[in-house]
């Protein structure tokens, strides 16, 4: 299906408040697209990889990040750009810094779905409408209404629920690494660094389609959104309320009579 009518769709049934954004992990410098902007090259400055979405779906830039511009150790790790070493998979690290068991951090780190080391060499984002490339993956940034539609339409046709898994932060290795390695849509509570440094606020999170799901997805906004499932939630409003006694009252009163 086309980017620009998938864009469509998202727009036309989620109404989502940030562009929806397009990624895909290439393994070469040449594969970059020639307008993207990169974060030391062109900025000056390092970011994690939820900077980079947010730069993406707020600014509306197209994005590459390789090692080079990662702040985020963690990001760089799930990415591939850098090796899962010993002391980081034994939770040695205090990463998360809110978790205080030793076996606790080992447990996460082992867990945590990574990209061979070197497969690749850059990540690239871009707003949906923009993306010249074919992602393997769409984010979208979204509020709980519009995640209940998302996942409605993701279910449509197969039955099969939406499973989130969140440790409270860490969001890039599930939006993008677990969605590619898994090939399902992901509902992620975005948490810690998503929040603090790319300012994902309070009411959004995020759910991620990869590009072999995006057609039943489509398929599934268009049928239920006929079959009365919609974005803004409809109200029942065809009923009739009932008022305190004082306002009976003053309508008796005011009916009297002429």
């Amino acid at each position: 299906m086309e980017l620009q009518k998938i864009n469509e769709a998202l727009n036309s049934y989620i109404r989502p408040q940030t562009f929806p954004v397009a990624a895909k992990m290439v393994g070469s410098v040449n594969d970059i697209p020639g307008k993207a902007k990169m974060p030391k090259r062109d900025l000056g400055i390092a970011i994690p990889v939820c900077q980079g979405i947010a730069l993406a779906r707020r600014y509306g830039w197209l994005m590459a990040m390789g090692k080079e511009d990662m702040l985020c150790p963690l990001g760089a790790l799930t990415l591939g750009f850098l090796p899962a070493k010993e002391k980081f998979l034994d939770g040695s690290f205090n990463f998360p810094f809110w978790v205080k068991s030793q076996d606790a951090r080992a447990k996460i780190s082992r867990n945590l779905p990574r990209f061979e080391y070197g497969k690749y060499t850059h990540l690239v984002v871009a707003p949906l409408h923009r993306a010249d490339f074919e992602p393997q993956v769409i984010i979208v940034y979204a509020n709980p209404a519009q995640l209940s539609r998302l996942i409605q339409a993701a279910t449509c046709g197969t039955g099969e629920p939406i499973v989130s898994s969140s440790v409270g932060g860490l969001a890039c290795f599930t939006y993008i690494t677990q969605a590619i390695l898994a090939d399902r849509c992901q509902l992620i509570v975005s948490g810690a660094g998503d929040r603090v440094m790319a300012q994902t606020q309070d009411h959004e999170a995020t759910f991620t389609i990869p590009l072999s799901k995006v057609d039943g997805v489509v398929k599934g906004l268009e049928a239920s959104h006929k079959a009365g499932a919609r974005y803004p939630t409809l109200s029942f409003l065809t009923f009739q309320a009932e008022f305190p006694p004082s306002f009976d009252e003053l309508m008796d009163y005011l009916s009297q009579g002429g």
